[in-house]
């Protein structure tokens, strides 16, 4: 189930980092600190690799599909 702003505002830090998926390996990373950080998992050349998109919510739901759609392009 694709993730909303209200689903995002309402996470909550806990002791251990969880992670909230958007699908497409898109996901937003909440670290207990309270930070919450975009990430767009993917493979090349048979390995798995990993961007940061940029922290919620200067990047928002919208822009963080958007940038990890660009990233699937190249």
């Amino acid at each position: 189930m694709p993730l909303t702003d209200t689903t995002i505002r309402a996470a909550k830090p806990s002791e251990k980092q969880q992670k909230l998926f958007d699908g497409s390996g898109l996901y937003l990373l909440v670290f207990p600190s309270g930070s919450k950080v975009w990430r767009f998992k993917y493979h090349f050349q048979g390995r798995e690799k990993l961007i940061s998109l940029g922290q919620y919510p200067a990047v928002s739901l919208k822009d963080a599909r958007e940038k990890a759609a660009e990233a699937r392009k190249n």
